[in-house]
């Protein structure tokens, strides 16, 4: 065979080439397709406030997600997060029948998403423990604490300006909650691609040992990471409770599933290393077209789970099926 059929390995090919091969690329071109499927399957869909309303299906994950994959990028992960969300809403609805007003309803969701993540990032920085291990535990820790102040009650009466953050309209169909996930991701971006902080978070996926001997403080980096993924799900309880307007025990029950597979979908390898924010943007994008034009067709809650489930479990053992077949491609 002559070195002219051979194919011309990633990295000396054009940035164009790149990024057309890219899992990003193909990502859009699925939600390109969903959109289509969605806009013939039904008629309702391509109505303005429809679709502003489907963005409420995943810019709640998607702020949670953006620091989740920092997380997972760094070799750990945090299954807390939706149980860090009940126990936000829950001091949140206490802190209401005390008589706390808006300012201070948004200190504390903040607060104890805050202290959430720091409570797991010690155990895992300064302890030693698995994150896997630990955020099972406290996901079932700061869920049960939800259940033992609630029971089977809720709490409402939040103020009406309350409602702003998950109810409200910036300009026309363009939602407070849209606005803020553009913002988000637009940070987490810089974070990640354009900061020395976002270059240890890489290094430190790729080989702990290694960045730790390069001078990177690798504990550091990752308790960081665990005070910005409970400070999400604090701006996420938040954003739920506002929308809601109420808080049960059972909020966001599930989330962290999906929430993962909006990370992975992007293109962020649940092993560490790699992975990118436009691709969680696209997976968002993604995951709310699939949920929203489902449930235009009444399909039950359940099949959806079981979509989820099933992408999860794809975009996890795709990228090996694909590697295994460019390498046998590349011997043949």
């Amino acid at each position: 065979m002559s070195d002219t059929s051979r194919s011309i390995p990633d990295r000396l090919q054009s940035p164009l080439e790149r990024r057309l091969k890219s899992w990003e690329t193909l990502l859009l071109a699925v939600a390109v397709a969903i959109f289509i499927v969605n806009s013939f399957t039904s008629p309702y869909f391509l109505n303005a406030w429809n679709l502003s309303d489907m963005t409420f299906n995943f810019t709640e994950k998607a702020m949670i997600a953006f620091a989740m994959a920092l997380l997972i990028i760094a070799g750990e992960i945090d299954l807390s997060v939706a149980s860090i969300i009940a126990l936000a809403s829950t001091a949140m609805g206490a802190a209401v029948q005390l008589g706390v007003g808006t300012p201070g309803l948004v200190l504390i969701g903040l607060g104890v998403g805050l202290l959430c993540g720091a409570f797991n990032g010690f155990l895992v920085t300064r302890m030693g423990l698995p994150s896997i291990v630990v955020t099972i535990g406290t996901m079932s820790l700061f869920r049960g604490i939800s259940y033992i102040v609630l029971g089977d009650q809720a709490y409402r009466g939040y103020p009406s300006d309350f409602a702003f953050f998950g109810q409200g309209y910036v300009f026309w169909v363009i939602s407070f909650e849209f606005v803020l996930f553009a913002c988000l991701a637009l940070i987490y971006f810089v974070l990640l691609h354009k900061t020395n902080f976002g270059r240890a978070v890489y290094a430190i996926g790729n080989n702990a040992v290694g960045a730790e001997f390069s001078g990177i403080r690798v504990a550091r980096v990752k308790f960081i990471l665990f005070l910005l993924t409970g400070l999400m799900s604090g701006v996420a309880a938040i954003c739920l409770t506002s929308r809601l307007a109420s808080t049960r025990p059972s909020i966001a029950v599930g989330w962290e599933l999906e929430i993962v597979t909006m990370v992975v979908l992007g293109g962020v390898n649940i092993l560490g290393g790699s992975g990118s924010i436009p691709g969680v943007v696209i997976a968002a994008f993604v995951m709310g077209l699939v949920t929203f034009g489902l449930g235009l067709l009444n399909v039950p809650g359940i099949v959806m789970s079981i979509v989820i489930g099933a992408l999860l479990i794809g975009v996890i053992a795709l990228p090996r099926l694909w590697e295994n077949w460019r390498m046998q491609a590349a011997k043949r």
